[in-house]
């Protein structure tokens, strides 16, 4: 069995704010180029990579973030056991793209915190500490980039209106959850 540590410790409420870690959250990161990666990832996973710069796809029990034209990032639609660090989607891709070598495939689960934020002050806690311009952005739904916040590298995923959720390394998750607490406080 796993011993999962999380770097966040309490979800944070405010007026029209909300921030909680979402854990533990199976993170992919999957690379390759060619047609028939393409094909073998669509046949794997039941579902099609997006192909447009900051955008995402989504399927029954997976999104996939577009990161640059030959990288994606995987991630799980629910929390997976914390029993096991091992996941079907992850052997299944190895197994029919790396052992073929079509592409790669690699697990950052434990590298990236999932931070989901909601509310109608979302936006309003981004502009703070980021230089992004998030009008477009934060009126579609799907909508991915990556970006700075408060000097830190971030993967910002718009799951619905005023809702996101925002990956960070954990290295520098603790430091984030910090500042969007006291940036939040004072809104």
């Amino acid at each position: 069995m796993l011993n999962y540590n999380t770097s966040i410790k309490e979800d944070k409420s405010y007026p029209n704010l909300k921030m909680k870690e979402i854990k533990p959250i199976m993170k992919l990161i999957i690379r390759g180029k060619t047609k028939e990666f393409i094909s073998a990832i669509g046949k794997n996973l039941s579902m099609l990579l997006p192909t447009k710069a900051n955008t995402s796809t989504s399927g029954e029990t997976l999104t996939a973030f577009w990161l640059s034209p030959d990288e994606w990032m995987l991630v799980s639609n629910e929390v997976v056991s914390e029993d096991t660090n091992t996941y079907e989607v992850e052997d299944n891709l190895i197994k029919n793209i790396s052992k073929n070598n079509l592409g790669a495939i690699t697990d950052v689960s434990d590298q990236f915190v999932m931070i989901n934020i909601k509310g109608s002050k979302v936006f309003d806690l981004f502009a703070t500490g980021s230089p992004f311009n998030f009008n477009e952005f934060k009126n579609k739904k799907g909508s991915v980039v990556q970006t700075i916040l408060s000097h830190i590298d971030v993967i910002i995923h718009l799951t619905e209106i005023n809702e996101v959720n925002l990956l960070v390394r954990r290295s520098f998750s603790q430091h984030l959850y910090s500042w969007l607490t006291d940036s939040a406080s004072r809104l």
